[in-house]
């Protein structure tokens, strides 16, 4: 019976002397390789050219605009902008694509549905509505009694705590104004 410990060294030499595949060698699979990825590469990246283009005629007018706008977005966002613009490389047209593309989803969704900001009359009558439950003796008595008065309380807090916030992001300080 073989021993374990007498095993390890014909591994040993048996793994040292494996063949090595050489670095700076032609191999021709790999060279096939290679040849088979780069004629792979540029027929996805003409595809993709074509894809863009047929896209800019789609767009039209709004490709233009777009392009436009993100010029002069880039512009006035200054030097950070450009270095964002920098970042992005040549993934910032698929995105000011899909933010357009994204955009008119937006406007047919809105039109589709019929959305439209509520009138003057219906903002007054919310509030008038709101005034008139809180200056209101029995509807406090009624919101005591059912239990009412928890979920107002909370959504009192939630109020005040949104009106916080505010105040320190407007002050950008968590305390106190920087007076010098």
């Amino acid at each position: 019976m073989l021993r374990p410990s007498t095993l390890r060294p014909a591994l040993r030499s048996r793994v040292a002397s494996s063949t090595r595949f050489a670095s700076n060698g032609s191999n021709p699979q790999v060279e096939a390789a290679q040849k088979k990825a780069q004629e792979v590469f540029s027929s996805t990246q003409q595809t993709a050219s074509k894809a863009f283009d047929s896209a800019k005629k789609m767009a039209g007018p709004l490709g233009e605009t777009v392009s436009k706008y993100a010029a002069s977005a880039s512009k006035a966002a200054g030097p950070l902008g450009e270095r964002a613009g920098s970042l992005l490389g040549s993934y910032s047209q698929p995105i000011v694509y899909n933010l357009s593309v994204f955009r008119e989803i937006i406007k047919h969704v809105y039109k589709a549905e019929g959305l439209s900001p509520p009138s003057i009359e219906t903002v007054r009558s919310a509030y008038r509505t709101l005034w008139n439950n809180a200056s209101s003796l029995g509807f406090w008595q009624k919101a005591v009694n059912s239990g009412e008065i928890l979920r107002i309380g909370i959504y009192g807090a939630e109020a005040y705590g949104i009106f916080k916030i505010g105040e320190i992001l407007g002050r950008r300080s968590l305390i106190g104004y920087k007076l010098e």
